[in-house]
């Protein structure tokens, strides 16, 4: 009973350094938050969903600041770049 008891341990300590190594070694995060400014502010406090449905008014082909060919899905704006 002892026997078995420490393989359970050895096999979730390992179980738990696999985990905190694959963590520890991830990238560093890159993508931009959402500023805080003056443009962005009313979009800090709304539902992320209602907030990403204006993200293509400024950043579209015709906006302010169009995204680059190789920026991916344009229609989850906030799921990358998080609110501060």
């Amino acid at each position: 009973m002892k026997n078995k008891k420490t393989i359970y341990n050895v096999i979730f300590l390992t179980a738990c350094a696999g985990i905190f190594f694959f963590l520890w070694s991830a990238p560093p995060e890159t993508t931009a938050h959402l500023p805080h400014d003056e443009n962005h502010e009313r979009f800090m406090q709304m539902n992320k969903k209602e907030a990403e449905k204006f993200c293509t008014e400024c950043h579209s082909a015709e906006g302010i600041q169009p995204l680059s060919k190789e920026h991916p899905s344009k229609y989850r704006c906030l799921l990358c770049h998080k609110r501060k």
